[in-house]
Parts: C-alpha cells; structure tokens; sequence
C-alpha cells in the first residue's frame, strides 16, 4: 500500500489548482500570449483554470461562414443570452431582436461607441427590444472585449496587444466551468454599467 505523508496531503491539495492552471494556459497559449488580458477582471484571471476545457476557433477566411453557422445554431438553440460587444457588427440586432421575439431573456452591454452606432442605425429594431420584459440593455464606459454566455456555451474575443480586434480567434467551451466563469465576467461588467430603459 502507497499513502501520502501529511506533506504529501498539503502539496496535494495545492497541485491540482497548478495543473489546471498550466492546463489551461497550454492548451491555448498563443491566444492567451498573443491577446490583451486587460479587460479580464484580475479576480476572474486568476481563475484561469477554470476555461481548461476550452478551445480556440479559428475562423479561416474559407470556412468563414461554416463557423458563424455554428455559432448562430448554438445561440437559437440556448434558453438563455448574455454578451458584452465593444465591436459593432450589423447582425447583432436583428439577432438580439431574435431572441426577444422568442421569449429567450437577453442581457447586452455595449461600449458607447457601439451603442450610439446601433442607436442611430437600428433604433426602430432596439426600441422594440428594449419593450420586452425579459430583456435588458447596458452601457459600459470602456473594454477591449467581446464575449457571448449561454446555457450551452462560452464565446470569448479578445483584442491584440496593439489594439486591434481579433476577428478570426474566440476561445470557446461548453463545459458548466467555463459557462460559470462566463457568467461571472458578465456580472462583473453589468454591476458597473448603466441600464438603457429607452431611447
């Protein structure tokens, strides 16, 4: 028989935290090394491992299509929806319409600039959305991020170190860990975010 000495039990109980850690780290470390992790709240960063089931996507610019496909069938297939976009992109609407038009409660923070592009170009669309009792709209000074949380999954985007928004690179899990951890970075951004009640 094989037991852990008393030393044993403690290195124990503080090497699995490290391995999930690394696990996490090297199982996508050019996107972890290649992006700014500003807008991830140290609290949250610090639980890297958590997102150790999670994988990068990479959009090919060939397949482009086959992986917004995904993402979107994955989206209609969710009971519930939660983002924060400070990029703006013109099917983000319609599909928070969508949702609301589906009775599935959706939550959206913006950046400004997102925000007064969406209002000047969809009010009509945001106004309907904005009716719906299951639905809510935020406003958040400023990040360099873009994440998407469902009942099924996490989609996380980052921006590069020189500013620029990464287009082709969202780091994605299905696991119960990575949709907890999603859901607690949405929350941290909503508790400093102001509500868009109407336009």
């Amino acid at each position: 028989m094989y037991r852990l000495t008393p030393l044993g039990k403690v290195s124990a109980i503080h090497y699995k935290p490290l391995l999930d850690t690394l696990t996490a780290i090297e199982a996508n470390e050019i996107f972890w090394r290649d992006h700014d992790l500003a807008a991830i709240p140290d609290l949250l960063l610090n639980r890297i491992q958590e997102l150790k089931e999670c994988r990068v996507v990479r959009d090919e610019q060939e397949h482009i299509y086959d992986t917004h496909k995904a993402f979107m069938e994955n989206v209609r297939a969710s009971t519930h929806f939660v983002g924060f976009s400070s990029i703006f992109l013109p099917s983000h609407p319609t599909m928070f319409l969508d949702l609301a038009r589906r009775n599935i409660p959706t939550s959206i923070i913006l950046t400004p600039n997102v925000f007064f592009k969406i209002k000047s170009e969809h009010g009509t669309e945001i106004e309907e959305f904005l009716k719906f009792k299951h639905t809510g709209l935020y406003v958040y000074d400023n990040a360099k991020v873009a994440f998407v949380v469902t009942d099924r999954f996490l989609s996380l985007s980052l921006f590069f170190k020189n500013g620029t928004y990464d287009p082709r690179n969202d780091l994605i899990g299905f696991d119960s860990s990575s949709i907890k951890w999603g859901e607690e970075l949405f929350k941290y951004y909503k508790e400093n975010s102001i509500e868009i009640k109407n336009l």
